[in-house]
């Protein structure tokens, strides 16, 4: 793959307080393909639980039609306030937001109110923002807008978090008057330093549960949300399923198993042999799994190419899985392919679209999909609930 597009991959790890049905903060994300621009919003809601989880929504609900739109932000800000229910308690209607608006070529926008101040990362240095400006409406002269402009260039980051975060471990000793943004900078620098290549997904979650361990008893005494967003280039998975319409096409989708994508997965028995034919390798199949295989055929590795698993069957049940978002106790195959979906970015499907005519028996499984809707429903469900561009091709 030559120069490929910048990837933003997006991540926020959420810990909600304890006693709480839901956290008081909330996040929302957009990549608008048509424009190359990633917006994400993180949410602080007044107080904690549902009333705050509500509260938070709705701003990052509002917060991203209007960006999504362009509209002027002093005055959608205004409208957000104007639009929350006031606090029975406290008599004010509030909730903080951080808005991240990334354009293509990675200019950014960022928006902030109430929320602890973002930080950009270049390798383990912080940059500043090359102009900041500060907003403030003449309805709500206590909330105060800041509006920075910066350069994100491949390999950086954004961090953003709430408040949860910044003030763990508050009153604690050695940590008297909490965490603050300078003890999570220093707590990220030293994680990128030691891991350069770390996920947004790994990193969002040590800087959570690190604050989380700064509490007392690791009690979570108030919401506790990390948002990373890193440009980088993208992990690219492809996954090949199904023979070709035309056999004097075989060649040509073969050598899509060995050029172009960082990780290969080959669906189907008949893909596999078609695979094997052209390359002129083999499958190896680890025996041992068969016992442990979880009622799905056991995978195997194709040398040079990468995992090879069953078709139809083995795609059912991941989407099944991905549905659930729980594939700790997966069969063994579904498993694999799952983990290297959720460690790649960009997932390119190529199908396929000669009818396999094993699938034509009415005894096999209702949820059995033909392999056209099946690909279609793995792609609706990465991209909306897992953050992936998903891309496919028919041969």
């Amino acid at each position: 793959m030559k120069n490929p597009t910048p990837f933003v991959e997006m991540e926020c790890c959420q810990i909600t307080k304890d006693g709480q049905s839901a956290c008081g903060d909330d996040f929302q994300w957009e990549r608008l393909e048509n424009e190359g621009r990633n917006i994400a919003v993180l949410s602080d809601g007044l107080g904690s639980g549902i009333k705050a989880s509500l509260l938070a929504n709705m701003t990052t609900t509002m917060a991203l039609n209007f960006m999504r739109s362009n509209l002027d932000i002093l005055h959608s800000a205004e409208i957000i306030m104007d639009s929350l229910p006031v606090c029975e308690v406290r008599q004010i209607s509030y909730a903080t937001f951080t808005i991240a608006d990334m354009l293509a070529g990675g200019r950014t926008r960022m928006i902030e109110m109430g929320n602890p101040g973002y930080i950009q990362l270049r390798g383990e240095l912080e940059i500043p923002p090359f102009s900041t400006r500060t907003l403030v409406s003449e309805r709500w002269p206590d909330r105060e807008m800041t509006i920075s402009e910066l350069q994100m260039l491949l390999g950086d980051r954004l961090i953003f978090c709430s408040d949860g975060v910044t003030q763990a471990g508050l009153g604690t000793p050695g940590c008297k008057f909490g965490w603050r943004r300078s003890g999570c900078l220093d707590f990220i620098r030293k994680t990128v330093a030691e891991e350069p290549d770390i996920s947004a997904r790994d990193l969002s979650r040590l800087v959570a549960f690190y604050a989380l361990s700064l509490n007392i008893d690791r009690k979570c005494v108030d919401d506790i949300s990390c948002a990373v967003m890193y440009l980088r280039k993208p992990r690219v998975l492809r996954l090949l399923t199904g023979p070709p319409f035309h056999k004097e096409d075989d060649a040509k989708f073969a050598s899509l198993a060995r050029s172009g994508a960082d990780k290969v997965i080959i669906c189907g028995g008949t893909t596999s042999n078609i695979i094997e034919r052209e390359l002129k390798t083999r499958v190896e199949i680890d025996l041992r799994l068969v016992k442990s295989s979880g009622g799905l055929p056991p995978p195997g590795e194709m040398a040079g190419v990468g995992l090879v698993t069953e078709g139809i069957l083995t795609l059912t049940r991941v989407a099944a899985l991905l549905e659930a978002h729980d594939w700790e106790h997966a069969p063994v195959a579904a498993r694999k392919i799952l983990n290297l979906m959720e460690e790649s970015d960009v997932i390119e499907l190529i199908v396929g679209t000669k009818v396999n005519e094993a699938h034509q028996d009415p005894n096999l499984p209702l949820d059995l999909e033909i392999r056209r809707n099946i690909v279609k429903r793995l792609k609706e469900l990465l991209e909306r609930d897992y953050r992936k561009k998903v891309t496919i091709q028919y041969f």
